[in-house]
């Protein structure tokens, strides 16, 4: 073989080769001799895989970047340029996958926002945005009023759960009195926002009220 892979014809060359019929055409020592970029005096690329690849790539591709960069023609960089090809394949056939989020459970989110929101002196709505399962999207707070109230639109909400993609809401507000119990001001609220979210079919699972000591539901007493 000659020296240099540039010597040889065009139709010869593993970059060129590539490009115009595909990497399937292509020797596992041309693949790599790609990656590889060029070889060293008296042995070009192809030459210097060649004995890369030793029989499979099996073996290559478990050797550590230490062992690659000693052959003789490859180096630091080459080496790294190897093992991230490898590991893009590696990834590719198992892609990671994320946790899955876990459905929200009501009783166990209430009891989480009466340790977080209790002790508010004034009071503040916030909602969780739900995917078409109630896995939580987003948690996000919408308003924070005076000591005694606090006054919403529902466009916010509305907005913030389309921004959100949003399939369900879940409602909450704490008052600062500690009763947990709903006012007539919430009830009303409650109503006209579970309406206009029929209208854009966003579902409102629920508005819980958060006291000194505990939660109420509005979905369980159905007020709305």
């Amino acid at each position: 073989m000659r020296e240099l892979i540039c010597d040889l014809p065009v139709d010869e060359r593993p970059r060129e080769r590539l490009l115009r019929h595909g990497a399937d055409t292509l020797s596992d020592a041309e693949l790599i001799a790609i990656l590889l970029g060029s070889g060293v005096p008296g042995r070009n690329a192809i030459q210097v895989a060649r004995e890369l690849v030793a029989g499979d790539f099996h073996g290559l591709a478990t050797r550590e970047p230490t062992q690659l960069a000693s052959v003789s023609g490859v180096g630091d960089a080459k080496a790294a340029r190897v093992v991230a090809a490898f590991e893009v394949a590696r990834r590719f056939a198992n892609p990671r996958r994320e946790p899955e989020q876990p459905v929200l459970d009501i009783v166990d989110f209430g009891g989480k926002l009466v340790t977080r929101c209790a002790h508010y002196r004034q009071e503040r709505l916030g909602a969780a945005f739900l995917d078409s399962r109630g896995r939580l999207i987003r948690e996000r707070e919408i308003f924070v009023g005076s000591i005694t109230s606090c006054v919403v639109s529902k466009r916010e909400v509305i907005t913030m759960a389309i921004e959100e993609r949003a399939v369900k809401v879940i409602v909450f507000h704490n008052h600062p009195s500690g009763d947990s119990r709903p006012s007539a001001e919430d009830i009303q609220f409650t109503r006209h926002l579970s309406s206009a979210f029929d209208a854009i079919e966003v579902e409102l699972v629920d508005h819980l009220v958060i006291g000194r000591n505990g939660f109420e539901s509005m979905f369980e007493k159905r007020m709305y």
